[in-house]
């Protein structure tokens, strides 16, 4: 995993927040959490898709919390531009 997701200023954490950056074309790198619920990490994955941007699958949701240097769990992160 990518050691600036624990840059607060390089990344963005929640899926909500993941799939605006996307939208606002800010997101080079997408991650999401396969223990996560699929219906929330679906749309990342398809948005990436359709962006041509790479998303990465992470073990669990624990994981890409402590990843992202926060206390608790996160479904998806985005690495911005």
């Amino acid at each position: 995993m990518h050691d600036s997701l624990a840059d607060v200023d390089r990344r963005v954490v929640g899926t909500k927040q993941v799939l605006r950056a996307l939208d606002e074309g800010r997101v080079a790198h997408a991650y999401v959490a396969q223990d996560a619920d699929l219906l929330l990490t679906k749309r990342v994955v398809d948005r990436c898709y359709e962006m041509d941007i790479p998303c990465t699958q992470v073990e669990s949701m624990e994981k890409l919390g402590r990843a992202c240097g926060i206390d608790v769990k996160a479904a998806a992160a985005g690495l911005l531009k």
